[in-house]
């Protein structure tokens, strides 16, 4: 085989090798010849776009409802066609081709992958030959969009109420949940004052729970999809015992992935739910919108622990050691920055 190898790697600008609206991603397409070889063209590709798409079955008929949006899809040649015969000769060996791509500066939703829809920011390489397959290799990088802070209400305090009467002339109960705000960042302290009036001859037992709430949206259907991610309960409320104020907080765990609001296909949003244990009732339940703010972005490389470079070919796939090869490198200059409103004719319906 003439082409050994076609791998494309980046180089990461922070310790969690996340980029953000408007980063530059340095890296480089490495190709492996074996012998002198004949080249139309090497392009560098940079896309972002998301899918959704699931089934439904209703009796013996299956119903797939799909959808996508695209955000960029931006081109450098490597390597032109030549205006003689439309070829490049490649000599044998390894060479090396850098690119410099600057992830365009608007309001992008993140990268998220689940098994109903994925939102995928990637950088690919293609190498076109006369009469041969077009060899492809590509590698995902993890986009994080900036905090919109424009969001209606992100930092302002939020206040519900609900109040139940109980069957049979039991009495009633009410509560009165009060959040200090809505968007929170990750390890951040949420508190929760709840005061409750319980009128009844019932005890309750205050519980708050955080989820998750994924939504994807195709063809004018709906799939919603919840995850509770954590819970916790506070001291029972006695029966007849009048008014009481109590305070809850909760961590935000710093795994989870901010929220999408920004896909027209796809949303991941979550919800603190508040409600009151009551034995033989339904619970009065309360749930506040809760935004998880990405991370900041900014934070530089450890100079003495550098990250090594980031990517894929298709060399085999069970090769995470490939050895090192004494071939010749060549390297080409740096191309000029491609301008992001270079697109892409349609494609299709794929990552």
């Amino acid at each position: 085989m003439t082409i050994k190898n076609l791998q494309i790697e980046y180089d990461a600008i922070n310790n969690r090798n996340t980029f953000s609206n408007g980063d530059t991603i340095n890296g480089r397409i490495i190709l492996e010849v074996s012998k002198e070889t004949k080249v139309q063209s090497l392009l560098f590709i940079g896309k972002g776009n998301a899918r959704v798409c699931w089934s439904e079955h209703y009796g013996q008929h299956t119903h797939v409802y799909w959808s996508d949006e695209k955000y960029y899809s931006v081109k450098q040649h490597l390597i032109r066609e030549s205006i003689q015969d439309g070829t490049e000769v490649i000599g044998k060996g390894r060479h090396v081709f850098p690119f410099s791509f600057k992830i365009p500066d608007r309001k992008m939703p993140s990268s998220f992958h689940s098994s109903v829809g994925r939102i995928v920011h990637k950088l690919k390489a293609e190498l076109h030959q006369s009469m041969k397959v077009t060899k492809k290799a590509k590698t995902h990088f993890t986009f994080i969009s900036k905090a919109d802070m424009d969001t209606p209400g992100l930092m302002v305090s939020q206040h519900e109420s609900k109040e139940k009467s109980l069957a049979f002339g039991s009495g009633n109960v009410s509560m009165d949940i009060f959040a200090q705000k809505m968007g929170y960042k990750l390890g951040e302290t949420l508190s929760v004052s709840i005061k409750i009036n319980n009128a009844s001859n019932r005890s309750v037992k205050p519980k708050l729970e955080l989820y998750e709430k994924k939504s994807f949206f195709a063809m004018g259907r709906r799939n919603v999809q919840t995850n509770t991610i954590l819970r916790q309960k506070a001291e029972v409320v006695e029966a007849q015992s009048g008014k009481k104020a109590i305070t809850m907080m909760i961590t935000m765990p710093t795994e989870l992935p901010p929220s999408i609001l920004n896909c027209s296909i796809l949303k991941l949003e979550y919800r603190l739910k508040v409600y009151l244990n009551i034995k033989c009732a339904s619970d009065p339940t309360v749930k506040l919108p809760i935004v998880i703010l990405p991370e900041d972005n900014s934070r530089e490389l450890n100079d003495k622990q550098p990250l090594p470079p980031v990517g894929f070919g298709f060399e085999a796939f069970g090769n995470p050691n490939p050895q090192s090869r004494g071939a010749t490198s060549q390297a080409m200059s740096l191309p000029p920055p491609y301008e992001a409103s270079a697109m892409y004719p349609p494609v299709p319906h794929k990552f």
